[in-house]
């Protein structure tokens, strides 16, 4: 791992990224705006995850001015994700929201970012510019001969920077997301060397979980292991929560964070007389709200289990007929088959307390 790279420090809400601060896990609402209680309570679900910032989209004035009830009802820091229309950018401004996410290009001419940077500075707001390879801009395109490069996107990125420094506003966060891992990996360091803004991670339409986790974790992982990253998101096809249980896991992996319950679990072998697979899945389940930092360990065998598992907190070893309980490599109790999950379960309700 290399030493996290200083940036900025930024506020957002009651939350601070950038600076050394702890890198912030974030996602983004999949309801309709507009649909308030619907949103308020897939935000509500969110924050029980451990979700730390949550965004939502403005396509029209009518979820622009749901925003001001969302978050009087939500306690994480809400942002605004605005596209062209730089009014709606005003309202969600005026309506309370804790960050704003343009892409200033796409605003327009130099009157209307301005009235979106003087809204910003008014309610004492950070902007995120938010570049991806889906809005890079056609004359940069056009230099790489219709491609995206890491070297596009960077240069967008600065270029929108510049539309907002002009006007003498500085509370950036920036990011550059493409579908390619290695051309996001490459843009992140690019501009890590060229800006000491904050620095949102993420990889954009990364797909449905099965596959979009394995491309997210490898680029946002490769990214944070270079030092470099303020808060991620993880972008996939599916429910918000797996988004940010799966931002957790790579931030548990790299050690930036100890948040949570962190499951580790043999392969199985012919040894296995234990269904090590079904027991870890109802351990992971009923233990997915559990904020304090613990490792549990799920082992199919008594042979070297707890040996193998001797960093975890607690775990099980599983026998033929039976199972042991241990804490920090200790074996504590013997239990029957039956019993081993809920015998697990108390030891580690014992502890998250």
């Amino acid at each position: 791992m290399n030493t996290r790279e200083k940036t900025k420090k930024i506020k957002i809400g009651n939350l601070e990224i950038g600076g050394g601060s702890p890198i912030a896990v974030q996602s983004m609402t999949k309801t309709k705006t507009s649909d308030i209680d619907a949103t308020v309570k897939q935000i509500h679900a969110l924050e029980k995850s451990g979700c730390q910032i949550v965004r939502s989209a403005v396509p029209d004035k009518e979820a622009a001015e749901a925003l001001k009830e969302i978050k009087r009802q939500i306690n994480i820091p809400l942002v605004a994700d605005i596209h062209f229309n730089h009014h709606y950018a005003i309202i969600a401004a005026e309506a309370g929201v804790d960050k704003l996410r343009i892409n200033p290009g796409n605003i327009g001419n130099p009157e209307k970012i301005k009235a979106v940077v003087d809204a910003a500075k008014a309610h004492n707001i950070p902007i995120r510019v938010g570049v991806n390879s889906g809005s890079l801009e056609k004359d940069i395109k056009k230099k790489h001969d219709g491609h995206i490069t890491a070297e596009g996107l960077v240069k967008s990125a600065l270029n929108n920077v510049k539309m907002l420094e002009q006007f003498d506003f500085h509370d950036i966060v920036i990011s550059i997301k493409a579908t390619s891992v290695p051309t996001t990996i490459k843009a992140y360091k690019m501009i890590a060397a060229k800006t000491k803004y904050p620095l949102h991670v993420g990889l954009t339409e990364a797909g449905i979980p099965r596959v979009g986790i394995v491309r997210s974790s490898t680029g946002i992982g490769a990214i944070l292991a270079e030092g470099i990253g303020d808060t991620i998101r993880v972008s996939l096809t599916g429910d918000p929560l797996e988004e940010v249980r799966v931002g957790y896991e790579i931030l548990k992996s790299l050690e930036l964070t100890f948040h949570g319950v962190t499951i580790i679990s043999c392969p199985t072998c012919g040894r296995t007389d234990i269904n090590v697979v079904e027991i870890a899945q109802e351990i992971e389940e009923r233990t997915r709200f559990i904020t304090q930092p613990l490792t549990v360990a799920i082992m199919g065998c008594e042979v070297n289990g707890p040996g193998e598992a001797a960093d975890a907190d607690v775990g099980l070893a599983g026998g033929r007929g039976f199972g042991f309980i241990f804490r920090e490599g200790q074996v504590v109790r013997k239990v029957p088959e039956a019993e081993m999950v809920e015998a697990l379960m108390d030891e580690i309700e014992s502890m998250a307390i």
